[in-house]
């Protein structure tokens, strides 16, 4: 318990000083300032892997699959891709709800700094229950495999009428029923007072559209990473660090995510050959290192394909 209290602890520290320190001031986060913490957070999450395997060599946490410290490094960083490459889709719905919603780019860093907080809660909720249910019930790797491969062949599919509108979704329509919603913004405050009537305002609105939607991007990488390891800590290390680099990730990429329009069929390869391996896992198990190596050549191949098709549409303009 005592690794899980640090670990935890830490997140935690980490989310306070950067709203009350690096962030006290609302501000424009450039391309750049996001580039530099996007570096730092990625380097943070491959050099926890030194930590996993220390952890795992002196035997300081649970080890429910007897895994050894190389073999929990490799589970780590293999994790930390997946939940790393499929948060690229998340940023992408999290663009189009603060394009609806007209939240000013110097606000955005707090609505992302409540979500991912409250992403943290969800994800830690739905990783225990994941790992309880793959555990107890061997036949549950064949339900996520499955539905990994449904998710895969729904984005394949996806046609223009199937793109998220935020003001029409189900979340929106219902909130406006349960508390007084206005669309005007005032400063950073998510809900303001008027003739002695609360209302939320598009910051707060956001916020719970961008929280709700994570717990559906949750259901397709918890089972994702499941496939790879039913460790607790790994999957929820993996998860934590994957969720504190994407907003950094999203003011970094914001600005340039028609460029990286081929990453979803990287992603779609990813949940297919997850879905794969959890159906086949019985019967089959592929090692480590193509798991690994497929999902690393998986988002290589998106990022240069998309990167190349950009670069000739400039040309072409």
């Amino acid at each position: 318990m005592l690794v899980w209290i640090i670990f935890i602890a830490s997140i935690l520290f980490f989310l306070a000083l950067d709203l009350g320190v690096f962030n006290k001031t609302p501000h424009i986060i450039s391309s750049k300032e996001a580039g530099k913490w996007t570096g730092i957070f990625v380097t943070i999450s491959f050099l926890f892997s030194g930590v996993v395997y220390w952890i795992y060599q002196n035997g300081y946490i649970d080890n429910p699959t007897k895994l050894t410290p190389n073999l929990a490094v490799m589970k780590y960083i293999t994790g930390y891709l997946i939940e790393l490459s499929l948060s690229v889709d998340n940023i992408f719905v999290i663009a189009v709800i603060f394009a609806s919603f007209k939240i000013p780019q110097k606000y955005q860093h707090r609505v992302l700094f409540w979500g991912i907080l409250g992403a943290i809660i969800f994800r830690g909720l739905m990783i225990y229950f994941g790992v309880l249910l793959i555990n107890k019930f061997s036949w549950m790797t064949y339900v996520f495999g499955a539905f990994l491969i449904f998710t895969a062949a729904k984005m394949l599919f996806k046609g223009e009428d199937d793109e998220f509108n935020p003001k029409k979704s189900f979340i929106f329509r219902n909130m406006r029923k349960i508390i007084p919603v206005t669309m005007h913004i005032e400063g950073q405050k998510f809900f303001i007072k008027k003739r002695n009537i609360t209302f939320a305002t598009p910051l707060f609105v956001a916020l719970i559209v961008i929280e709700l939607m994570d717990v559906l991007f949750a259901m397709d990488s918890v089972p994702a990473i499941l496939a790879i390891t039913s460790d607790p800590f790994l999957v929820f290390s993996s998860n934590i660090f994957a969720i504190l680099g994407l907003r950094s990730m999203y003011f970094f990429l914001a600005n340039m995510l028609e460029k990286f329009s081929y990453l979803e069929y990287s992603l779609i390869a990813i949940l297919t050959f997850v879905g794969i391996k959890m159906l086949i896992i019985h019967h089959y198990k592929f090692p480590e290192w193509v798991s690994l190596g497929f999902i690393a050549l998986a988002l290589l191949g998106g990022i240069l394909v998309s990167l190349s098709k950009a670069k000739d549409e400039e040309k072409e303009a």
